[in-house]
């Protein structure tokens, strides 16, 4: 095996943390061994069980900010839905057949830099009908949290907040510049302190730098975040990203590789864009990952959720909720 892979694999093994300038070096290594280190280390902290959410687009579009990656600002002209809120028998709809599949945990996802009052109510009539229908567990990613809306959110049943990164502090202002990633972590940092956990992770292909890529993950570990989603971009058009490239596969197992290795405990779970690598995206399960977001995302569609069972049952993953 590559030395800078063994030495790094063993390190964690032990308990230990590798440091930047190991992950560095792992850029430069054999890549299969890399996947392979990473695939262990998933297996060691995690056994097979494989961690399954879903979510639902609440609140849909006429958003204020201007992330360059998204469909749902009103300041791109991408042709989507919009709506103020989910109609209840729509979002419980989506929930129960959710709950069907044995998904663990589901979110209402809103559009916008925050909630008003009148959406707080609406969100939390909502999961109040859903755990009255569904044994899932509840998470929300609503923007930018104050104590108000946190303390409506967890008398609603939500224990999770979902607010991701998207990229690293340093690449931050070239993704949006209508707020900024230290507002990202103080509603990070309000969720933890009002005991909700965390979901946090960003958004990979949007003309970030592997460096870039790394400099996210140990922040991601800084902030002890357990369960880290890895978006792959979808160029939408209408957005200033809608002519990047598609990154390589490569570039992709080598990321959620070493976010593996830089957050071992964390669930490194596949999110939005998996379906542009068609059957290669569950190459990711086999190199570090073990979660994903299932069934269709907020302005794309994702992959089936029982194709997506299927497909991961044969690599040996189960799905039991705890």
């Amino acid at each position: 095996m590559d030395t800078i892979v063994q030495q790094a694999l063993q390190t964690i093994l032990d308990g230990g943390q590798i440091d930047r300038t190991t992950a560095t070096a792992l850029l430069n290594g054999d890549k299969d061994e890399l996947y392979r280190a990473a695939d262990r280390i998933r297996s060691h902290f995690h056994g097979n069980h494989f961690d399954l959410c879903s979510i639902i687009n609440a609140k849909s579009g006429n958003c204020t900010e201007n992330c360059r990656f998204c469909a749902q600002s009103a300041r791109h002209h991408t042709g989507i839905e919009t709506y103020k809120v989910i109609a209840e028998e729509e979002g419980l709809a989506q929930a129960k057949d959710n709950d069907q599949h044995g998904v663990h945990r589901i979110s209402l996802v809103t559009s916008g830099r925050s909630l008003a009052p009148e959406t707080v109510a609406a969100l939390t009539n909502l999961y109040g009908k859903m755990a009255e229908s569904t044994s899932m567990l509840f998470c929300a990613s609503a923007g930018f949290l104050d104590e108000r809306i946190v303390a409506d959110l967890q008398a609603a049943g939500v224990s999770r907040y979902h607010c991701n990164l998207e990229a690293c502090k340093n690449f931050f202002p070239q993704v949006c510049t209508t707020h900024t990633w230290e507002e990202k972590v103080e509603t990070l940092q309000l969720a933890r302190k009002n005991g909700m956990s965390l979901c946090s992770g960003g958004i990979i292909g949007m003309g970030e730098s592997m460096e870039d890529r790394l400099d996210m993950a140990f922040e991601l570990r800084d902030l002890e975040v357990l369960s880290i989603p890895i978006n792959i971009l979808t160029a939408i058009e209408g957005t200033p990203l809608a002519e990047l490239p598609p990154l390589s596969l490569d570039e992709v197992l080598t990321t959620v590789a070493l976010f593996r290795l830089i957050n071992p405990r964390a669930v490194i779970r596949m999110a939005g864009g998996r379906q542009q690598l068609g059957g290669d995206q569950y190459r990711c399960f086999t190199a570090g990952a073990n979660g994903a977001i299932v069934g269709n995302y907020l302005t794309t569609t994702g992959s089936g959720i029982a194709g997506d069972l299927e497909q991961l049952t044969a690599l040996g993953y189960t799905f039991e909720r705890g």
